[in-house]
């Protein structure tokens, strides 16, 4: 286990009430900051919404995936948000209800591709989005996830 794991239970909020993408995007930074791994809060929603704003991120299945390399990212994190409501995304079959934001450095290299892949290829199935939505607490989501996304 590296010193800095890619996610960590203080970088998973369970009940997330937000009005839209932007909202759940800032809350999820938030604890980044908080936990040190990102510098600037206001700088690296910045660079989040400029990479949404190529693209959107929402893929089918309720899942945002927000993403950016960032001067203000100090390790490649991965935080995630269960919003019960859902918030749009631009996915094709509605709203988002789980959010996984990728935070990597500006000077790491395809590090945040690498996650980012391996992400989609465990979210393509059901049985694993159901596990991150049932998932009873911030430790089992944190666990879940690294044990399926993070390359051992």
């Amino acid at each position: 286990m590296s010193t800095n794991p890619l996610i960590t239970p203080e970088l998973v909020a369970l009940d997330i009430v937000a009005t839209d993408r932007d909202d759940v995007t800032r809350q999820l930074i938030d604890l980044l900051a908080a936990a040190g791994r990102v510098t600037d809060a206001d700088g690296f929603h910045a660079d989040v919404r400029a990479r949404e704003a190529q693209m959107a991120t929402g893929m089918p299945g309720g899942i945002g995936l927000p993403h950016a390399r960032s001067e203000h990212v100090t390790v490649p994190s991965l935080a995630v948000g269960r919003v019960p409501s859902g918030v749009d995304f631009g996915a094709p079959d509605g709203p988002a209800t789980l959010i996984f934001l990728i935070a990597a450095p500006a000077s790491g290299d395809s590090d945040h591709l690498k996650i980012l892949a391996a992400l989609a290829r465990r979210l393509v199935h059901e049985s694993f989005r159901t596990s991150i939505k049932q998932a009873p607490d911030a430790v089992t989501v944190a666990d879940i996830v690294t044990r399926e996304v993070v390359p051992s």
